[in-house]
């Protein structure tokens, strides 16, 4: 903090001691010392409260550029699902002219039979997407046959019949 050389404090002391008296200079140079000491923790304390006030101050514009981060990817992700929710719209009302189309042309009424439904239009994401078709029942499966047919059996090792070196059986 000072710039006090040896020979400064040496001209200090021999003052303090004409001045103080050798009985009083103990008590005296422990005072200043604790005063000293008091004063250096003070400043260190300071330094530190300003230290944190600084990193604080980092964070806080850290935290603000995230959030506007944030929110431009969101605003981003916004304008994207608004440009794919246009075309998909239109593909979903081109599916239901078609579904209309179809159910009028593809269902002939026979007599006494009720009306057919009209066609259902597709789901948005998120719900049902079943389809309500009318198909014929499937055919009921066979019963299986009781007594399983024999599986055909490997020859056996010794039923070999041994291979000349030409490669016909003997």
């Amino acid at each position: 903090m000072f710039d006090v050389s040896l020979t400064e404090l040496m001209v200090i002391g021999v003052v303090a001691l004409i001045v103080i008296g050798p009985e009083r200079l103990p008590k005296v140079a422990r005072t200043v010392g604790h005063l000293l000491g008091r004063a250096q923790r003070y400043v260190n304390d300071v330094k530190s409260d300003i230290q944190r006030e600084i990193e604080l101050d980092e964070l806080r514009k850290f935290k603000n550029e995230m959030e506007d981060a944030a929110q431009g990817v969101q605003q981003s992700l916004n304008e994207t699902q608004a440009s794919l929710q246009q075309p998909v719209q239109q593909f979903r009302a081109e599916l239901d002219e078609v579904a209309r189309a179809a159910s009028g042309k593809a269902v002939p009424e026979a007599a006494g039979d009720s009306p057919a439904e009209p066609a259902r239009s597709i789901a948005p994401p998120g719900q049902n997407h079943s389809l309500d078709l009318d198909l014929p029942p499937l055919a009921e499966p066979e019963p299986a046959d009781p007594q399983p047919a024999p599986a055909p059996s490997a020859p056996k090792a010794d039923e070999a019949k041994p291979v000349s070196p030409s490669g016909t059986p003997t």
